[in-house]
């Protein structure tokens, strides 16, 4: 076992120990004596409890005593902010945030890890209220914002709204900024009191007007990768991105003969998945899902593995891709373009005409798919009954049919068993040669996406119930049951449109509840916005090592498999399926996955959070751009969001804006949480959740990133 290992057991055994049902207070010596360490060992021994009073999980009283922490109603969690100052801390074993008043936040900045103290428990619906008493870890010391001058010294202006002040620039560390620069800002003294953070200016991005500047500034902002390691693109130098080695075709399934297609949309630059379709004798179907092998060319802890478990995820701004792995992989060798021999994970499942999988096999191919296919096209064959692509596609034709089946069957199983669908309107924005959005347009969504959907989905449900009763190592996906208090609260909400969940929600809600919420709404004016609600009642999904099943799929069983060069658990579990299927994993290995898999997981469900704040914020950015054009005119909308202080409207085009009660002229509007509502005083007049309201586009706020509306008289 090595030296970290062995200090991490210690370190675990006298938090065990401090953590016990029967111990009572003692000093450092006095537990030493009682864990029988002996006196050579003392050194590491006082190590250990300063690093579990540094993280917080352990506090040393002023009479040297240790106690656990949460037994003084101490906790670690992450800091969030909030512009007004004050803000949230999220403690991973308590079910809601505790809050932190603007005066007691300790000088913590958004996404810092802090130590906090419960100073009054929760009670009549309100969370709980603490203080922080340490920072354990600081979020990040670089701040991207706009410069603004004052005589020889300036202050930064946080793009992230949820740093509530501005950093001040002394004088002779602006680096030569002017007003109106996007900055990155290296804080050198936290705020103590009243006091701005203070800061020297390491990097000038480009001015806030220059194109392209605003999109480089959140990739600045959330410390997203901007070209690969010279080491990484060493590494790939040797790969041919065209051709495969035919040494690497030896002992796998050939599966080149089968008539096999990708399916993407219309833009796509790199397929990992490919889909064959067959109609047996017996009435099944016989669908193979066929994955670009990536480990073959990303091997375990090399610089490329590294850089790719670092990143964890691709990202998808508005204007750029930025991917997990080098285009010469992503877009060439792994990429499974048509008509070239490549290398796959193939699961081929037999599945009968109720949706059940009755047998499949998981196996390293080589493939070779006949032709690259797009949604629209698809699309237009199955319902369209397009001629001139029925004609072009001739000898494809009867193979998206059975697809079409077979998709029928799978969709209607699923929603059977009470998967939840969210079907909410996703957009994308258009640019121009200048980055300047000139469009905002509906995703495409369609019969041919939902044929890939549904393939996708009962692949990767395959694959983790094979996994789970192999009882190998192995990443899930999770998606845990929301919590009982929201599902109550979202009860409390629907039952104001007429709508009440069946049987008892103060026990746990099956998603066939919640499924048949939404399918009740379908079609009326609520769908919209009861659908938002329900998702924010949801728990968010994420990578464990442990399986305990996906809510919102109602599934039991849940990995992801079919996107190894853009997620990094994929590419994490298809070694492990390789590995297994190449002799077994012995028990070394297995070790070896026991011990690695849980902080993959882990950080790959970080690295996708940023991931998706990041693509939020380019569109929000763009969004707001949009708008400015639109200043004065009439739109009508849905109330999306009812605050104290606001009421947010989202437009058809799913651009979204704020009227502020403060604009509400006339009357006084009292806003009432549990009803999702604004009620004028003297006139009962109401704005609900889910309303349908005409406004007028007040003003777009580039810099700040904010649209106000103004109610249409």
């Amino acid at each position: 076992m090595e030296l970290n290992d062995i200090n991490k057991e210690r370190k675990e055994k006298i938090k065990a120990y401090i953590y016990s049902e029967n111990y009572i207070p003692l000093k450092r010596h006095e537990i030493r004596l009682m864990l029988d360490v002996p006196p050579e060992d003392a050194p590491v021994f006082e190590d250990m409890i300063t690093e579990l009073i540094k993280e917080g999980s352990v506090v040393e009283t002023k009479k040297g005593k240790l106690m656990a922490a949460e037994k003084m109603n101490i906790y670690t969690g992450i800091f969030n902010g909030t512009q007004k100052g004050y803000g949230f801390v999220k403690v991973e074993s308590l079910e809601n945030d505790i809050f932190i008043p603007a005066d007691y936040t300790y000088g913590a900045l958004n996404k810092d890890t802090v130590l906090v103290k419960i100073t009054k428990q929760s009670h009549d619906g309100l969370r709980a209220e603490g203080e922080i008493i340490r920072i354990i870890e600081k979020g990040s010391d670089e701040i991207v914002g706009t410069f603004q001058s004052v005589k020889s010294f300036g202050f930064v202006i946080p793009d992230d709204k949820k740093i509530s002040q501005d950093i001040f620039i002394p004088a002779g560390k602006t680096k030569g900024a002017v007003d109106g620069h996007k900055v990155v800002a290296k804080i050198t003294k936290r705020s103590v009191g009243n006091t701005n953070p203070e800061g020297i200016i390491t990097e000038i991005i480009g001015h806030i007007n220059d194109p392209g500047v605003d999109i480089l500034s959140v990739i600045k902002q959330f410390d997203l990768p901007e070209s690969f390691p010279e080491d990484v693109m060493k590494q790939i130098e040797s790969i041919d991105p065209d051709k495969i080695d035919e040494r690497l075709v030896e002992g796998r399934d050939d599966y080149r003969d089968i008539l096999t297609v990708t399916i993407d949309g219309d833009d796509s630059k790199d397929f990992d998945d490919a889909v064959s379709i067959q109609k047996l004798d017996n009435g099944n179907y016989l669908l193979g899902v066929h994955i670009a092998d990536v480990t073959e060319y990303v091997k375990e802890n090399s610089p490329l593995d590294k850089e790719a478990l670092k990143r964890g995820t691709s990202i998808y701004l508005v204007d750029r891709v930025i991917p997990m792995l080098p285009h010469k992989l992503s877009n060439g060798i792994c990429s499974l373009n048509p008509n070239v021999d490549r290398l796959a994970l193939s699961c081929t499942m037999e599945i009968d005409k109720k949706g059940n999988v009755v047998s499949h096999k998981v196996a390293k191919s080589v493939i070779r798919s006949d032709r690259r296919m797009t949604y629209h096209i698809v699309n237009e064959i199955l319902e369209n009954d397009n001629a001139e692509y029925k004609a072009e596609y001739s000898d494809l034709v009867d193979m998206f049919k059975t697809m079409l089946e077979l998709r029928n069957i799978l969709l209607a199983k699923r929603q059977k068993r009470g998967s939840v669908n969210f079907d909410l309107p996703e957009c994308q924005i258009v640019l121009n040669d200048k980055g300047e959005p000139i469009e905002i347009k509906p995703h495409e969504r369609n019969t041919a996406t939902s044929i890939i959907e549904e393939f996708m989905l009962i692949c990767n449900e395959t694959i983790a119930e094979d996994y789970f009763w192999q009882e190998l190592p192995f990443v899930y996906r999770n998606h845990e049951a929301p919590d009982e208090e929201k599902i109550k609260k979202l009860s409390q909400f629907i039952y104001n449109f007429g709508y009440r969940f069946k049987g008892n929600v103060t026990e746990e809600i099956h998603p066939k509840a919640i499924a048949q919420l939404l399918k009740s709404v379908e079609g009326k004016p609520e769908e919209h916005i009861i659908s938002r609600v329900v998702l924010r009642s949801m728990k968010q999904a994420k990578y464990m090592p442990e399986n305990l099943g996906h809510f919102g799929l109602a599934a039991k069983y849940y990995c992801h498999f079919t996107s190894p060069i853009r997620r990094y658990p994929d590419l994490q579990i298809h070694r492990i399926i390789k590995e297994n299927l190449s002799g077994g994993l012995n028990e070394k290995r297995i070790k070896h996955y026991d011990k690695i898999l849980a902080d993959v997981a882990e950080q790959s469900s970080k690295l996708e959070r940023r991931a998706e704040e990041a693509e939020r914020e380019t569109d929000t950015i763009k969004k707001v751009q949009y708008m400015t054009k639109y200043i004065g005119e009439t739109f009508t909308g849905i109330i999306s969001g009812v605050t104290n202080w606001g009421i947010f409207v989202e437009l058809p085009n799913t651009v979204e804006g704020l009227i502020s009660l403060n604009s509400l002229t006339d009357d006084y509007y009292v806003y009432d949480a549990d009803k999702m509502c604004v009620t004028g005083e003297h006139s009962l007049k109401k704005f609900s959740l889910g309303d349908e309201i005409t406004i007028v586009v007040k003003y777009a706020d580039v810099a700040n990133r904010t649209i106000d509306f103004l109610l249409a008289k």
